[in-house]
């Protein structure tokens, strides 16, 4: 009888500790908390495609034209502040009308500055701590070298690329030249988690240029975003997975779209074509945010 008394009262506190420390989980999983991350979108100017024809492999856009956004983006986290890309040449701000330089594929425009811009979230170019472009194309390295004091979040392979004597003594050096004064530089070989906990994170997806990458957001309310950068240019560039003519490496682009279709689905992500116009004018501007 005693034996069975004991096995009767092993038993409950073996119950017990089982309940206390499911208790304990429920009360860990409660405790964890998004981050604040705040999404802003601003105007880095507009593109004016007079030859989409440049947008795929094949003749499926000859002879026609296409407006383009061409947004960036501060993020603001608890634990600092990252811009991705910076738009047209600041160059533009002020010209009366859009700048076609030869060959006259694009006619390209921008209404204000970083500076300005930046006024209406009440910060300056010294409040960002980071900066990551997607790619070192002149649409998206506007202003980048206002942001000099920041640490500029780069792709091994695109920092290579941009800082070769290759670039720098062609009729390209102007790209050389729009990210010259970033000298504090930290080189990515991949996916980089840009605050630690998964909120901000960096990912590689090359083809387009070497080293291009794209940003992954999870965001409290809208939830997991992302922005593809130059991944895809058009909605129906990602839907029939069209390439541009002038990427650097077609076969690495479709990797890289599979990729991220792999992972948009495995997050359920909302995804934001930062050229698409559609996508551009669906994001609040600053001073409204995306949380």
């Amino acid at each position: 009888m005693k034996k069975y008394i004991i096995i009767l009262v092993s038993f409950a506190v073996l119950v017990f500790s089982c309940k206390e420390e499911k208790k304990e989980v429920k009360e860990e999983v409660a405790e964890i908390v998004k981050p604040e991350v705040k999404l802003y979108t601003f105007d880095g100017g507009t593109v004016m495609v007079n030859n989409l024809e440049l947008f795929s492999q094949d003749t499926t856009y000859q002879g026609q034209t296409k407006e383009f956004a061409d947004a960036f983006y501060v993020i603001t986290h608890p634990k600092g502040n990252l811009m991705w890309d910076a738009g047209l040449p600041e160059m533009l701000v002020g010209m009366p009308e859009p700048f076609t330089p030869p060959p006259g594929a694009f006619s390209v425009s921008r209404k204000d500055s970083v500076i300005n811009q930046l006024k209406r979230v009440g910060m300056t170019p010294e409040d960002i701590d980071y900066i990551a472009l997607s790619h070192t194309h002149f649409d998206h390295s506007g202003h980048a070298n206002v942001l000099k004091n920041s640490t500029w979040l780069v792709q091994e392979a695109e920092y290579t690329m941009i800082t070769s004597d290759e670039i720098k003594n062609s009729e390209n050096a102007g790209l050389y030249e729009a990210i010259k004064d970033l000298t504090n530089v930290k080189t990515l070989n991949g996916d980089h988690d840009v605050f630690g906990d998964g909120s901000v994170i960096i990912k590689s997806m090359p083809g387009h240029t070497p080293g291009h990458q794209v940003l992954y957001l999870d965001l409290a309310e809208n939830g997991p975003t992302l922005l593809t950068g130059d991944l895809y240019h058009l909605y129906e560039n990602r839907e029939h997975k069209r390439v541009p003519v002038f990427n650097t490496d077609v076969e690495q682009t479709l990797k890289s779209m599979d990729a991220f279709e792999t992972f948009a689905k495995e997050k359920n992500a909302k995804v934001y074509l930062q050229h698409q116009k559609e996508d551009f004018n669906k994001m609040p501007k600053a001073p409204q945010y995306l949380k």
